[in-house]
């Protein structure tokens, strides 16, 4: 089992799927999000992200986190070869503007990628998450290089059937805490 040969496995799963069940898979994640398996005060700041194709999720997720009142980012993907993200402050009303690879953003000034220090929990997306916690993404390593040193909870975001029994893992991948899916909600993992 290589990386390569599970993501392509799992993009084709993806691609499969009707947009009936994205968007219901969408709208159950965007529920979760008022049942945080952690305590935050309010006004923490939270890291998540903007789906990109079929990347579980939506903007309501997003949207959810800040009704609660917590302090939202988004990441922005620098130029350049692949290197920490940075990060911008989600508003609701805020314009979003489409960035590198199509990925959409707020139209507000970036942060660097130290903004992400602050963060109490990250939602990161996956192509599949184990239960020991090892995150399959989509092949950059940007969150592998963003996440080293946070203390924030992180949180690896995918459909159901993707959190698997195992994965293949390098020394540089990160392990995730929980697991986020649109059906079961939060698994703790053993990682």
């Amino acid at each position: 089992m290589t990386k390569k040969s599970v993501r392509a496995r799992l993009r084709a799963g993806r691609g499969a799927m009707s947009v009936f069940d994205v968007e219901g898979a969408a709208a159950n994640l965007a529920e979760w999000m008022y049942r945080l398996p952690i305590q935050l005060d309010e006004g923490a700041t939270v890291a998540c992200y903007l789906p990109l194709d079929a990347e579980p999720g939506s903007d309501a997720m997003l949207d959810a986190l800040t009704d609660q009142g917590y302090r939202v980012l988004v990441p922005v993907v620098p130029e350049g070869p692949p290197q920490p993200l940075h990060w911008a402050v989600y508003d609701t009303s805020g314009p979003l503007v489409t960035g590198r690879w199509g990925i959409s953003a707020p139209a507000s000034p970036a942060l660097g990628p130290e903004a992400l220090r602050e963060a109490k929990a990250v939602f990161v997306p996956a192509l599949a998450v184990a239960r020991d916690g090892a995150r399959l993404g989509r092949g950059g390593g940007y969150y592998d290089r963003s996440l080293p040193g946070s203390t924030a909870v992180l949180i690896a975001v995918v459909y159901d059937a993707e959190l698997v029994d195992e994965l293949p893992v390098e020394p540089t991948d990160i392990p995730m805490t929980w697991a986020l899916t649109p059906q079961a909600g939060f698994t703790r993992l053993d990682g």
